[in-house]
């Protein structure tokens, strides 16, 4: 099996890279519900692989949320990075007392670029750029507005349009998969949910979720038409989540369990696993030292958890611990020796007297990660969170999130690697 190698990385100045700073994947293409709050965020995540050569992995955006736009029963979200912009407008008991509707429109740069992870090796010249626009309409139902914990039926259909380009270093006799639109379709039941914070003080959710994905012009790609773009493809999951602080110690705890599984799944459909980023996606499949997205799976069941506890009576500094294991049915054509993949973590954790910024410097080692030198990588990450409604955002427990920035796959392309 194929396993990456350590040559220097190749950091040519692209100034026009730089600029852009970093493509927001913010695309909404799961949300529970209107956001109730007024929000103000400032993300911000990084991770570095000190071993082999990987695709960069982060994300940095604005996250606003302002409800009575305009008129008390509207809803404005956007998230909004140099490259790429989300956007929806949701509208409060359009369709009942307790439904609501929203639309959204959505597009930029790097949204479907695509990075093979194979063997543990990034193959840049099997990788390349896809650029993307949707627009889409979601409905929310509750069925128990007078209860704490929602309990809430999501409908959405998105149209999505992809178009390709080459990279420079994108093999030449490597063909492109064909431009096409997709047509979402994704259906949930939600009960609880979690908030687009990096370290939520209390959380819970029970969910389980379809995802249907139909294109036009799936045509075969790669060397010779070995890699085939499914027509369809339809994904099946999910997941029980808590989080909670002690009142007294404020020792914060999350553990995670999601599963999921597929049904003619392809390459842009499956299931990409890895990486430490907890905002890069409405439900993230991270597995601390592993590179973003380096396992591809059309079934998994993810295990995980973190403990956060602090140093200082200020409780302004402290330490997190973090781990996590998955049972993984490979792809066709990705396949590893091994189902079982585990990476544990460890960090050091800030938050301002005010509460408006968390900063977490951390440390993971991917036990099972394929390299050069056998199993075992390490990497290394930053978080930071700022949060300019700190002192004045209610106290609701129990969200269901909006934000899902779920197309980081562009992130490589910001210093010209």
């Amino acid at each position: 099996m194929d396993c990456a190698t350590t040559s220097p990385v190749d950091w040519r100045p692209q100034w026009s890279w730089f600029l852009l700073l970093v493509y927001l994947g913010a695309s909404a293409t799961t949300r529970a519900q209107i956001d109730p709050e007024k929000r103000r965020l400032f993300q911000l995540g990084y991770n570095q692989p000190l071993q082999g050569r990987g695709p960069l992995s982060g994300y940095a955006f604005y996250y606003f949320n302002q409800p009575g736009f305009i008129q008390t029963n509207l809803t404005l979200r956007l998230a909004i990075a140099p490259v790429y912009v989300d956007s929806e407008l949701g509208i409060r008991e359009a369709l009942s007392p307790h439904t609501d509707l929203a639309v959204g429109l959505a597009g930029g740069g790097f949204a479907d670029t695509y990075t093979e992870i194979r063997g543990g090796k990034y193959w840049r010249e099997e990788s390349f750029t896809g650029n993307g626009a949707e627009a889409g309409a979601s409905v929310y139902h509750r069925f128990n507005p007078d209860q704490l914990v929602p309990l809430t039926a999501i409908l959405r259909v998105t149209g999505h349009y992809t178009f390709y380009a080459r990279d420079d270093v994108t093999a030449p006799g490597f063909r492109l998969p064909p431009d096409h639109a997709t047509l979402h379709v994704r259906s949930g039941l939600r009960w609880g949910g979690r908030e687009p914070l990096m370290l939520p003080s209390l959380a819970m959710e029970l969910s389980a979720w379809y995802d249907g994905q139909f294109r036009t012009d799936a045509e075969p790609y790669g060397f010779n038409g070995d890699r085939e773009l499914r027509d369809h493809s339809h994904l099946f999951w999910g997941r029980a989540l808590i989080a909670y602080t002690l009142p007294e110690l404020k020792h914060n705890f999350s553990v995670s369990l999601t599963a999921g599984t597929s049904m003619n799944a392809d390459r842009f459909s499956g299931y990409r696993i890895g990486g430490a980023l907890p905002l890069v996606s409405e439900f993230p499949l991270t597995l601390p030292g592993y590179y973003f997205q380096e396992l591809s799976a059309r079934r998994f069941t993810l295990l995980g958890g973190q403990y956060a506890l602090p140093l200082d009576r200020g409780k302004r500094w402290g330490l997190m611990f973090s781990a996590a294991t998955a049972l993984v049915d490979y792809l066709p054509g990705l396949e590893q020796p091994s189902r079982w993949n585990s990476g544990v973590g460890a960090g050091v954790v800030f938050r301002s007297k005010s509460e408006a910024w968390h900063i977490v410097l951390g440390y993971a080692y991917g036990i099972d990660a394929i390299r050069d030198s056998g199993r075992g990588a390490h990497s290394v990450g930053i978080l930071i969170q700022y949060d300019l409604e700190a002192d004045r955002r209610g106290k609701r427990p129990f969200w269901d999130p909006w934000l899902n920035p779920n197309k980081w796959r562009g992130f490589d392309r910001l210093f010209g690697r």
